[in-house]
């Protein structure tokens, strides 16, 4: 991570019995460095607020993942590497606790990939980039839940629905709600957003909690 933790704490807890990391979106190749005030990690701001609004005093940490560069960028795959150092340090400051990743376009892709660590319990991908052909034995026995605006012209919510497909038939808990004149942005019912994203993190931490 080139001295810089890939790991933002957003909310603390002490016990933490769960946590939950926010993923933001990026682009397909840019090698330029991430940071905190563009537009796509704003972005996700108001779902961290939604989601310690609704887990207050429950003992969940909250935290974002701080990626080093804006782009996937082919092979590197850079989100997924920097997601991956984030559980790792996530790990060694609260243990082995069940975790929930909320991930926005390329991060939901990040999210999805991610899921392959054990620790990983479930997925909120909100308008996920699902390319043709990603992987997804990564998500059995896991949780995942997907929201896709039907108006999305930047990323496919026909390709949300048939990754969605894919991961059921490969042993994931998986479901997929289109929202009615959503957009990529999710600026457009931003707050039908929000609230829609708080309760599917809670949900996903309920069931994660019943499995532990």
């Amino acid at each position: 991570m080139t001295g810089q933790s890939a790991l933002v704490a957003r909310r603390a807890a002490d016990p933490v019995r769960a946590a939950v990391l926010f993923l933001h979106g990026g682009t397909d190749e840019d090698r330029g460095p991430s940071r905190r005030w563009h537009p796509a990690a704003l972005r996700m701001r108001p779902f961290v607020r939604a989601a310690a609004a609704a887990t207050a005093g429950d003992g969940v940490f909250l935290g974002e993942v701080r990626y080093r560069v804006r782009g996937w960028n082919g092979a590197s795959a850079d989100p997924l590497r920097d997601t991956l150092a984030a559980l790792d340090e996530l790990a060694r400051v609260a243990g082995e606790v069940p975790v929930v990743l909320v991930g926005h376009s390329m991060g939901g892709r990040a999210a999805l990939r991610a899921a392959s660590a054990p620790r990983v319990r479930g997925v909120l991908a909100l308008a996920p980039w699902c390319p043709e052909g990603e992987p997804v034995e990564q998500l059995r026995d896991k949780d995942v839940v997907v929201f896709h605006g039907d108006r999305d012209r930047i990323t496919d919510p026909r390709a949300s629905v048939a990754l969605v497909e894919r991961a059921a038939a490969a042993g994931a808990r998986a479901e997929v709600t289109l929202v009615p004149g959503g957009d990529h942005a999710m600026l457009r019912h931003s707050g039908r957003w929000h609230r829609a994203a708080a309760r599917a993190v809670t949900g996903l931490l309920s069931s994660a909690a019943g499995a532990a």
